[in-house]
């Protein structure tokens, strides 16, 4: 399980839509650094600038061969945000359907339990 400073890493660099791009194109399979930022209209630097921040969020490896950078994705960070995402969206639909039972008409003669927005 990632810690809660991981966690933001990882939401802060998926936040940007060219490094969700670049991850997109990665799930494909290993890419160079050149291949990964093809078709960008962004600089060199600025390349290099997503590269180090997907890096330090743990979303991409980097491995080199010669003089070759090939990136590839490292699914753990992936997998610790989408089980943060389910965490949540399990919460949320259990909360909600206790209120959606609270909330519809009680039975003849009967009482409604209490709602309590937590489990």
């Amino acid at each position: 399980m990632f810690g809660t400073t991981t966690l933001d890493s990882i939401f802060s660099a998926l936040g940007d839509p060219t490094r969700r791009r670049m991850i997109e194109r990665l799930a494909r399979g290993p890419l160079s650094i050149s291949d990964v930022s093809a078709g960008f209209s962004i600089s060199q630097p600025a390349i290099s600038k997503h590269v180090k921040i997907l890096e330090r969020s743990g979303l991409v490896r980097r491995d080199v061969v010669g003089r070759e950078h090939r990136l590839r994705l490292s699914p753990v960070a992936m997998e610790s945000a989408s089980s943060w995402i389910e965490r949540q969206r399990s919460y949320w639909t259990a909360a909600l359907d206790r209120l959606d039972a609270y909330l519809k008409p009680a039975p003849p003669g009967g009482r409604r339990k209490k709602w309590a927005p937590t489990s």
